[in-house]
């Protein structure tokens, strides 16, 4: 549940035009803490409940779902793709998006791309992928753990 309340108050803050700073400024005034780490949810609700005041809608249409990507290295590149999305970096955030992002970044240098990122089984190709798009995480300042993802 907490995983899901830091995702809405990520999509509420887009939506509201938010920045990172106006986000942790919002939650230092709500609920105290600037960091969604040092919140539990109650607080997390609270923002949630705060960001609907202000304008948030949130939506009820469910996502797709998409079947697991099959290797650990494609689900990173999911990960990351979600992050930029929460930032608010990506014009397209979903799977389509990320496809043409892989088609227009690489096709020139690979000679061809699959259709969809998770048909890739080159751990280099794939790399490359988390390569760029950690390098693009780091230019629009995502929250990334690092540590985690370095394991």
């Amino acid at each position: 549940m907490t995983r899901a309340l830091q995702q809405k108050i990520h999509i509420g803050c887009r939506q509201l035009g938010l920045d990172q700073d106006a986000r942790r400024d919002l939650q230092l005034a709500v609920c105290g803490k600037a960091s969604m780490r040092d919140m539990n949810e109650s607080d997390m609700l609270a923002v949630v409940k705060r960001l609907e005041e202000n304008g948030f809608k949130p939506s009820s249409k469910p996502r797709s779902k998409h079947k697991r990507a099959p290797r650990a290295d494609l689900r990173l590149v999911h990960v990351l793709w979600g992050k930029l999305r929460d930032a608010g970096a990506l014009k397209n955030p979903d799977r389509k998006g990320l496809n043409a992002f892989v088609r227009t970044r690489f096709e020139q240098a690979w000679g061809s791309v699959p259709a969809d990122v998770d048909m890739l089984r080159d751990h280099q190709q794939i790399d490359d992928i988390i390569q760029a798009l950690l390098s693009w995480c780091d230019r629009v300042g995502a929250e990334i753990d690092y540590d985690r993802i370095r394991r």
